[in-house]
């Protein structure tokens, strides 16, 4: 059983500005102390076939964490285009959001991200160049992908801490056919 549970995120400013910082109001619980703080990363996948185009637009480190619920406001900068292929600007793509202890992740949530020309002239005839003051983001929020991995909380109580980073069987069994294990079926990885 895991010592944290995300019990709600709410995506802040939905849609918006392509270079408007992303804003996630997240809340949590917290069954068992733990000695060290939570690392909570947002990441935005910048192509489906390379990762060396990710972005981590955030990390933060959140503590102590006593037992009880948590809710706080996680804000990131929006991704650099210059460091995103052209072609791989308007369209839909991904954003993760991580929670790790120790260096060990225990939970991802994955959304799908649908950018696009906010004016229906540019949909319609788009430019050759990407006019990024004019691309639309929409964080799709009715369908988030979450992840559980089994991680070890309180290793100093166990000579042996279970292998964290895989799923179990039954949480991949929950995954669609040809998806990776957050469900995301366009990351051709």
């Amino acid at each position: 059983m895991s010592a944290v549970n995300i019990t709600n995120v709410t995506v802040l400013d939905n849609p918006a500005s392509f270079l408007t910082p992303f804003q996630f109001e997240i809340s949590y619980e917290c069954v068992s102390a733990l000695k060290e703080d939570l690392e909570w990363k947002l990441i935005y996948v910048g192509s489906a076939e390379d990762e060396t185009y990710d972005q981590l637009l955030e990390s933060v480190l959140v503590g102590p964490v006593n037992v009880g619920n948590y809710r706080f406001v996680f804000q990131a900068d929006p991704p650099d285009p210059s460091k995103i292929r052209e072609e791989d600007i308007i369209g839909v793509t991904v954003l993760l959001l991580t929670c790790s202890y120790v260096g060990q992740e225990f939970v991802r949530v994955g959304y799908y991200v649908n950018n696009d020309y906010d004016d229906e002239k540019l949909k319609e005839e788009p430019p050759q160049k990407v006019i990024i003051d004019k691309v639309q983001r929409n964080i799709l929020t009715d369908k988030p992908r979450v992840t559980k991995f089994p991680i070890n909380f309180h290793p100093e109580n166990s000579e042996t801490a279970p292998e964290g980073g895989e799923p179990s069987e039954q949480q991949q069994e929950q995954q669609p056919p040809g998806s990776d294990p957050v469900g995301n079926v366009i990351l051709n990885r």
